[in-house]
């Protein structure tokens, strides 16, 4: 949980401590603040317009939007998605270099779709997760 919390900027830009489930629970009620979302694209390597693409959000809402002004629930519930599946990533690959190369190339268990088309989909970054746990125990598909 700690790796997620960290992936957005931790306890100074989150306002939480996370440590369970239920604390993503609330920070997800709560809302993340876009500082957060700003913290994770710069991680990723991603623009602002990247990270749109990959949430139920438009690029010019995410950019009126303050620092410390928080996203709804829907957004902020599929950005933390993303970084539990960062943070898994990074882990299974250990390297987050390793793991955004492997996001960008075909992966024939997707039907040769590439794991970042899906991340926009919380059904796809079950699919990814599920992915990941294959990779890790070395099933290779």
């Amino acid at each position: 949980m700690s790796a997620i919390a960290n992936l957005l900027g931790g306890v100074a830009f989150l306002g939480h401590d996370v440590q369970t489930q239920m604390d993503l629970i609330v920070l997800s009620q709560d809302g993340i603040p876009k500082k957060s979302l700003l913290f994770f694209a710069d991680y990723l390597d991603l623009s602002v317009g990247e990270m749109a693409e990959l949430l139920p959000v438009t690029e010019r809402t995410i950019q009126r939007y303050s620092p410390q002004k928080h996203f709804n629930s829907a957004v902020s519930e599929s950005i933390l998605h993303m970084a539990e599946l960062v943070a898994r990533g990074v882990e299974v690959f250990e390297s987050k270099e390793f793991f955004l190369s492997w996001l960008l190339q075909p992966c024939m268990a997707l039907g040769g779709r590439t794991p970042r088309s899906l991340v926009s989909s919380r059904f796809g970054i079950g699919i990814i997760l599920d992915e990941l746990t294959r990779i890790e125990h070395g099933i290779i598909s």
